[in-house]
């Protein structure tokens, strides 16, 4: 399938002009921590060092491939109260690159809950930063076509029918073929 983006067929009127995302921004514990696991896990590099008094107080950090420009604030009463939490998932082109990252994280010694069949896409989940935040991944390639009819997809019970909706998936991909 193709880099399908949901997005309805035409804009609702008066609807304001929009470009993406600019930054994901997460509170931590330790700056230094957090700069070290994504540039090492992640491949992140820093671009931005905020102080105050001397004192670093946050970070923002670019990814050379393509990734979200991500900040990051110390705030360590904030950043425990969000533990566990998925704010966000980062986006892979194709479910070989995410295959590929889930092999670069198990080599780095992090857990994760390996490659699955989602509601759109291929999800790599279970991976925690250093604050336990869940950093998930998902592909940009979609197995399933979003409706182009302005219609929302409904998916029923999205977890407890993965199995089954990854059979019938296969089922056409086979009948393609024949």
């Amino acid at each position: 399938m193709s880099d399908v983006q949901n997005q309805p067929s035409a804009p609702p009127a008066g609807a304001p002009v929009l470009d993406g995302v600019h930054h994901l921004k997460l509170p931590v514990s330790d700056l230094e921590r957090s700069r070290s696991w994504y540039a090492s896990r992640l491949g992140y590099v820093a671009l931005i060092e905020f102080t105050k008094q001397g004192r670093t107080t946050g970070i923002t950090m670019v990814h050379p491939n393509g990734g979200p420009t991500i900040g990051f604030v110390l705030n360590p009463e904030l950043a425990a109260r969000a533990r566990g939490f998925d704010y966000f998932s980062i986006g892979v082109r194709h479910k070989a690159d995410l295959e590929d990252l889930a092999a670069r994280l198990t080599e780095a010694g992090e857990a994760h809950a390996g490659v699955h069949f989602a509601t759109i896409g291929w999800i790599l989940p279970g991976t925690h930063d250093p604050d336990g935040h869940e950093v998930r991944f998902y592909t940009n390639d979609h197995h399933t076509e979003i409706p182009s009819d302005g219609l929302p997809l409904v998916v029923e019970d999205p977890i407890g029918t993965e199995a089954e909706r990854e059979w019938a998936h296969r089922s056409r991909s086979k009948e393609a073929l024949s």
